[in-house]
């Protein structure tokens, strides 16, 4: 009779595992098979063993008609925001998770903070003699004093607003168990910790598991869920590339620190469109929506001066007015200066090349300035046309009609072409009243007439100069 072999269970094998994205390997690597990082292969827990098929359990209730599913408790509720209403389609609705990302110091705590005492101060309107459920802020980068001297500062108080200061996600978890609130803002994800994962706060382990119950939570208890997400030096949101997939919304919160605009924007939404974005006007108040930004991207004094020319850009479907100044100078240097701010380096350097080559305008020997007003970002093809009529205003020193907007794109051989949305940005421009618009002549024929403005289809550069010198002449 053969002897019995006792079979000992094989130890896990070594895992390696990226701490920005959760790639694995086996071996160490010095850079990351899926994001391309240098040195944030860490060596990580061993893989687990295989696990056994789940068995089968009883569902709490049973699979429904889809006709027969109630969808009044879905639908999308004002955060009391009208921008962020805007870019989530009409608001957040009841069980979504929502994650705005942002540089720091971008403004997102602000937002959020105002967001939830507006969305306080509703809930409160409509509960039976104003005692609706409460708002509940937690945040884990700050104390709650400092968020209470933010709330002062931008008039956030209401007592339906509850704040806690914490990072041990089964106390954030005690909290809303004792709170019962109808909306939930978490500041942020990579900050709050649970005590059963392995790992600091922040790490990939410890996001995907909060994100997790989080979700969790919001989905059994329709609780909307706002959460504050970090950015890592190269602008996409830090930990495991699976947070975006779990959420239902992520938001992109961004502005130049050197300017007072932020703009929101969706990059996903499972509740609405992702090309809508919403104007904020960061101040020493606080934080305010803007319905009409227009007032930020043009010069106050809308006289006629060389140099200037006016387009109307699009930021998802909202078409935005935009001045582009030019200045060109004689240059002391071999290589002239080419200095671009708002605009997109790469463009402004082939409109500028087209303009020599097919108009003949010299500027080999000049420094070259193209730059946006107010900070904001035109980087679409369709400012090529403004870029090139302010450098030409500002080469021959005539004026632009103040009341005169063009757009199009501008390619290699001078041709205009056409471009996107122009009935928008048309309608925006006669709303703003501008007299004079400059379009493509490629689909001119299918737009509408819009009442007090004169539009004129080119198919060329010059065509294009000779129409706005023209103008300014009537």
């Amino acid at each position: 009779m053969s002897p019995t072999v006792t079979k000992t269970a094989r130890p896990p094998r070594p895992a390696f595992r990226c701490s920005e994205c959760g790639w694995s390997a086996a071996k160490w690597q010095g850079r990351c098979g899926e994001c391309q990082a240098w040195g944030t292969v860490e060596e990580a827990a061993g893989l687990p063993p295989a696990s056994r098929a789940p068995a089968s359990l009883a569902p709490s209730s049973p699979a429904r008609p889809i006709s027969e599913v109630d969808v009044d408790s879905a639908r999308a509720r004002s955060t009391g925001v009208g921008e962020l209403d805007r870019v989530l389609g009409g608001g957040i609705v009841p069980g979504a998770v929502v994650l705005l990302a942002g540089e720091p110091g971008v403004g997102k705590s602000t937002l959020l903070l105002d967001v939830a005492a507006k969305a306080a101060a509703v809930s409160a309107d409509h509960g039976a003699g104003g005692s609706g459920r409460p708002v509940l802020y937690v945040t884990g980068e700050e104390s709650a004093g400092q968020v209470r001297l933010r709330a002062e500062r931008i008039g956030a108080l209401t007592p339906h607003l509850l704040l806690a200061a914490e990072t041990d996600l089964a106390t954030l978890l005690g909290h809303v168990d004792q709170a019962d609130p109808a909306l939930l803002v978490v500041d942020s994800v990579q900050t709050i910790a649970d005590a059963g994962v392995d790992g600091a706060a922040g790490g990939v382990s410890q996001v995907r598991a909060v994100a997790s119950a989080l979700i969790h939570l919001a989905k059994t208890r329709d609780i909307p869920v706002l959460l504050v997400g970090h950015v890592t030096k190269d602008g996409s949101i830090a930990g495991p590339r699976v947070l975006e997939h779990l959420v239902d919304v992520v938001c992109q919160f961004e502005g130049d620190r050197h300017s007072r605009l932020r703009m929101v924007r969706a990059v996903k939404n499972r509740y609405g469109p992702t090309d809508e974005v919403g104007c904020f006007d960061l101040h020493d108040a606080g934080i305010t929506g803007l319905a009409d930004p227009s007032g930020l991207f043009l010069s106050g004094d809308r006289s006629a001066v060389p140099g200037t020319c006016v387009t109307v850009s699009l930021e998802g479907r909202r078409p935005m007015p935009t001045e582009i100044q030019a200045l060109v100078a004689a240059s002391p240097l071999s290589s002239p200066r080419r200095t671009t701010s708002g605009l997109d380096s790469s463009r402004v350097a082939m409109t500028l090349a087209v303009l020599q080559s097919r108009l003949g305008v010299m500027l080999s020997s000049a420094d070259v300035y193209v730059s946006t007003v107010g900070g904001a970002r035109a980087v679409e093809p369709a400012v090529d046309l403004a870029v090139a009529l302010a450098v030409l205003s500002a080469v021959e020193h005539k004026e632009l009609d103040p009341g005169f907007v063009v757009f199009g794109e501008v390619g290699l051989t001078g041709e205009v072409r056409s471009t996107v949305g122009v009935q928008r940005r048309l309608a925006e421009a006669a709303r703003l009243g501008f007299t004079r618009a400059i379009v493509p002549h490629q689909g001119a024929a299918d737009l509408r007439p819009v009442p007090g403005l004169a539009v004129r289809p080119v198919r060329h550069l010059h065509e294009a100069a000779t129409s706005a010198w023209a103008s300014t002449r009537s």
